[in-house]
């Protein structure tokens, strides 16, 4: 999520506690709900995780990744959306979130904890480039 009104380009990023309580900055995501797009379910993720609301500019990628919860090990796929602030403030209502907070847009890899998220950033000026 992209404030474009700020000062300077921003990001919302969210902070959630590893399991060695470490705090771990990351894009918000969650899952599609029955019924929801994936397009319709970030936006719905990034509002509940962050309390912005937004529109989507453009896809941004996807990650896959394993982990394991429960002694299961579980395969899960990420799509993620470039998207702009359309309203709404940050906050971190979300019970899975420590922290939100906004980043300017060049220091926003250098906090990320995972290196496909960090890829994924690297899209993000052309990408806004065409899309204006």
């Amino acid at each position: 999520m992209l404030d474009r009104n700020a000062e300077t380009l921003c990001a919302a990023l969210i902070g959630r506690l590893d399991r060695r309580g470490r705090l771990m900055w990351s894009l918000p995501k969650g899952h599609v709900e029955l019924g929801e797009t994936r397009e319709q379910a970030a936006i719905r993720e990034v509002e509940e995780e962050t309390g912005i609301s937004g529109r989507i500019l453009a896809p941004l990628g996807a990650i896959d990744f394993w982990f394991v919860a429960d002694g299961r090990r579980i395969h899960k796929t990420v799509h993620h959306f470039l998207m702009e602030r359309t309203g709404g403030e940050l906050c971190a209502d979300d019970a899975e979130v420590v922290e939100v907070q906004w980043v300017p847009l060049t220091e926003v890899s250098a906090k990320l904890a995972y290196a496909d998220e960090r890829r994924l950033m690297e899209a993000v000026p052309e990408l806004l480039a065409a899309h204006g």
